[in-house]
């Protein structure tokens, strides 16, 4: 522990000190008014009470050009970078004019883009998952100085906050492992008061987060009492020193009483002792200050007048707050996406004497052409880089191209390949990032439904994710359970990225163009078994070369087969809505059906292009969704639902679906997977079923 404050009086003076009484008088008095107006508290929310010192030494401390990721019990850090108590108050009680998300996320939940402070991107409640993000900033500003491109005068850093009982969560642990492997520019800041709601120290963890922290190699750390102002701005400042200086990772522990409750939900006479309370107070942060102040020869009086002073402030800016306008019902609609530049397709889809491609390599081209024009692109993931360049070969050559700090390998971290590009949005990179399968996505879904999903909604739109996340999805003869699935049903239940699914070379070249253009998270199921078109039926997936400047816009469909006008007259067609390698089963089941089958490949899966939809399905009457994965509680089910009723009037027949069979996994036996998937021969059947009616 650092335990010399004489090493300290000569970075502190009288002035710092009553500078930082005045805020922890001033977050007092709104711990208190809270509590006294519980009526009108009503939304949860946690104070900084008893974590005053640290957080105070910590936001006096951090630069305009640097980053911070806060928690939620952080207010007192907030109002020394300089918000007001009136602005935080905004969002306690969820108003209009709230800053940081215009009253949609709870109390001390920053996310700030202002002249003059720290940039805070979107703060989450989820214990532990600012780490990732945080560490993905400081991973982008590391590569952005490699390249001489940061604007700050001086080198910026990043402050990850955290509580010590998320030094538990197996995310924490791949940010710290990161962090260390690449010698990234970032502070952890854990504070510790010995609780993680009603759990106490030893129940939850076998050693601290500083103890916890020496089996990181090269992750610097140190330790201090939080409760100490002194001591806390002291450590504060070595920790940034070194992080500016070094470029290098520390973490610091610092042990808080916890004075308030967990949250004004969990009240702490739940699960708290009066022994526990007392031993707690008996470590203040602001008694501890008075302390310094009366040895610095600042009078009693001067004190009790900062503090009158701060109650009389909060009051009134309380009585404001309570007063200020609540949202517009219609403005929950607003920033669900940030607007794309790419709303229509240029560029030649078919140019003059192209060569013919597979899918794999449209893909890859895309990203190349992309990287040889923005610098800010960079790809990672497991696999990826120089010595494979992908287990598809999808990244062959990139490295080398365009060198292993723009396109490297990832240790298998799902969570930190999708949640690090988060950070890496906010600091102006745009990453590719690769999940080597579908059926290993489930670990990072925690961070694309916590932090990617949510982040320009709850912000008003300052922090929309810009990432480019490449999935191999799909059945492929023999794949077996674990790299067979198709998840896109799940996916879809997450709302705030979008989806694409393509199905041949073109539109993977024009796709991937658009979704690294999009602002927006953008996910690419890109089918296993379309890759190379070795599939039977799939040589449709291959395609002329498009031009470089090809570019199709998210949410619009195709026409992949259409009908003829002899049939249709005659009411013999069906229309089949699919994507991915549904569109080759229906391709090849129409071949024998003499003109009576149009197909539409979605490409998209959301936005899902419904006007084209809807317009084919009352244009036909007989309509058929086809997808590769399990059919029950599908995404297929749900546009059929949504066709039956857009389009009751308009039907001549029941909207049929079909899919995988209900199974939970595709079986490696080859001949058990065909069982259990279309093909098509059972599309062409399902279609002659349906023209029967």
């Amino acid at each position: 522990m650092m335990t010399a404050p004489e090493e300290v009086k000569l970075k502190t003076d009288n002035e710092l000190l009553l500078k930082a009484y005045r805020l922890m008088c001033r977050e007092r008095a709104m711990a208190d008014i809270y509590e006294k107006n519980r009526d009108i508290t009503k939304y949860v929310h946690s104070t900084s009470r008893g974590h005053e010192a640290i957080q105070i030494a910590t936001g006096l401390q951090l630069k305009s050009y640097d980053y911070a990721s806060p928690y939620y019990r952080d207010a007192s850090m907030l109002t020394a970078m300089g918000m007001e108590p009136y602005e935080l108050m905004l969002q306690l009680l969820a108003k209009k004019d709230d800053p940081f998300s215009g009253g949609r996320s709870y109390y001390s939940h920053p996310a700030l883009k202002r002249e003059g402070f720290p940039t805070i991107p979107h703060q989450s409640s989820a214990t532990g998952m600012q780490a990732i993000p945080a560490t993905g900033m400081a991973h982008g500003i590391s590569y952005l100085e490699k390249r001489g491109k940061t604007k700050a005068v001086e080198s910026p850093i990043v402050l990850c906050s955290l509580g010590d009982g998320s030094i538990t969560e197996g995310e924490v642990s791949e940010a710290f492992q990161e962090a260390v492997l690449h010698k990234l520019p970032i502070f952890y800041l854990v504070q510790d008061n010995t609780w993680g709601i009603s759990v106490s120290a030893e129940e939850m963890r076998a050693m601290n987060a500083y103890e916890f922290a020496a089996g990181f190699k090269g992750l610097e750390r140190r330790q201090v009492d939080g409760a100490d102002f002194v001591k806390s701005y002291a450590a504060v400042q070595e920790c940034i020193d070194y992080v500016r200086n070094e470029r290098k990772p520390i973490l610091l522990h610092a042990t808080c009483p916890l004075l308030g409750h967990h949250t004004s939900g969990v009240r702490r006479e739940f699960y708290r002792s009066d022994e526990d309370l007392k031993l707690h107070s008996q470590d203040d942060p602001i008694p501890n200050l008075e302390g310094y102040l009366h040895e610095a020869g600042v009078p009693k009086s001067q004190l009790m007048i900062i503090d009158n002073a701060a109650k009389e402030y909060i009051e009134t800016e309380f009585a404001k707050a309570v007063a200020a306008a609540d949202p517009e019902p219609e403005s929950l609609y607003l920033h669900e996406f940030a607007p794309t530049p790419i709303t229509e397709e240029k560029g030649e889809r078919s140019p003059e004497g192209a060569r013919t491609i597979i899918m794999v390599d449209a893909g890859l081209y895309a990203v190349q052409e992309i990287m040889a024009e923005h610098e800010e692109a960079i790809l990672y993931g497991q696999d990826v880089g120089r010595r494979l360049g992908g287990v598809f070969r999808e990244a062959a050559t990139l490295a080398e191209k365009y060198g292993d700090d723009r396109v490297f390998n990832m240790p298998i971290q799902e969570a930190y390949i999708i949640g690090s590009t988060a950070g890496m949005s906010a600091v102006g990179i745009k990453p590719f990032v690769e999940v080597q399968f579908c059926d290993y996505i489930w670990p990072g879904i925690n961070q694309l439904v916590t932090e990617l999903s949510k982040s320009c909604y709850l912000t008003m739109g300052k922090f929309p994710v810009s990432s480019v996340i490449r999935v191999p999805i799909g059945a492929y003869g023999g794949g077996g359970p674990y790299h067979s699935g198709c998840h896109e049903s799940a996916l879809l239940t997450v709302k705030g990225i979008k989806i694409v699914y393509p199905s041949n070379a073109a539109d993977m070249k024009g796709l991937m163009k658009a979704a690294y253009h999009d602002p927006n998270p953008v996910v690419m199921l890109e089918h296993k078994g379309l890759y190379w078109s070795k599939v039977p039926g799939t040589e449709a997936a291959k395609t002329a070369e498009p031009d470089k400047d090809y570019i199709i816009p998210l949410g619009k469909g195709r026409v992949a087969l259409e009908a003829s006008e002899e049939q249709l007259k005659k009411g013999n067609t069906v229309v089949v809505i699919t994507y991915g390698m549904g569109v080759h089963w229906a391709l090849n089941a129409a071949k024998n059906l003499d003109g009576q089958i149009e197909i539409i490949d979605l490409r998209t899966l959301y936005p899902m292009d419904e006007e084209l939809v809807m317009e084919r399905v009352k244009k036909h009457g007989k309509c058929l969704v086809l997808a590769e994965e399990q059919i029950m509680n599908s995404f297929a089910e749900s546009v059929a639902g949504r066709i039956s009723q857009q389009c009751f009037k308009f039907l001549d027949a029941p909207v049929m679906t079909m899919g995988a069979a209900n199974m939970p996994a595709v079986p490696l036996n080859i001949g058990l997977e065909k069982e259990m998937l279309p093909n098509k021969d059972k599309v062409e059947a399902k279609l002659r079923e349906l023209m029967g009616w």
